[in-house]
């Protein structure tokens, strides 16, 4: 319904002339995007170390942030692309840290869990399963890591 309303308006644009005849649907949208409870405001940004960092502004509590080494980030996306099925966090944590030289954290293979499906290089393949988008995982995770270090600290969100 959301989706239709926005279509209408976006094709209603141009005949919309005066504020009356935009408001009164646009408000209607409006409303119907407002946040959900257990919505939140998430973003990306890689910090001075080239550490991953995710902010999260959750509609209650308080503003965080959580880092991601740039190798963890690496051997998560690797362990990815090398899962035969749909994988869960719990996979790709003990993929990652069986790999050599590996020592990650749950937290940050949670920061890299979060950073590929934002980006869209893991999906949803069930409830808590996601599985590869592409055909190269690994290679996918590294162009937007770096995409996003080009933009720089101010385009991702306060670091």
């Amino acid at each position: 319904m959301l989706h239709a309303s926005e279509g209408l308006l976006a094709a209603r644009a141009g005949q919309m002339v005066t504020a009356d005849e935009w408001e009164a649907p646009d408000a209607a949208v409006s409303a119907c995007r407002a946040q959900q409870p257990g919505d939140r405001d998430e973003r990306f940004a890689i910090d001075a170390s080239g550490a991953l960092v995710r902010s999260v502004v959750p509609v209650r509590g308080e503003p965080y942030q959580h880092r991601c080494d740039k190798a963890v980030l690496e051997a998560v996306a690797h362990a990815a692309q090398e899962a035969s099925e749909p994988c869960t966090i719990e996979d790709l944590h003990g993929a990652a840290n069986a790999m050599p030289g590996t020592n990650a954290t749950w937290t940050q293979v949670a920061v890299a869990h979060a950073f590929l499906r934002e980006r869209g290089i893991l999906v949803p393949a069930g409830r808590r399963r996601h599985a590869v988008a592409g055909a190269d995982a690994y290679l996918d995770a590294v162009t937007e890591y770096h995409a996003l270090r080009e933009k720089g600290p101010a385009a991702g969100g306060p670091v």
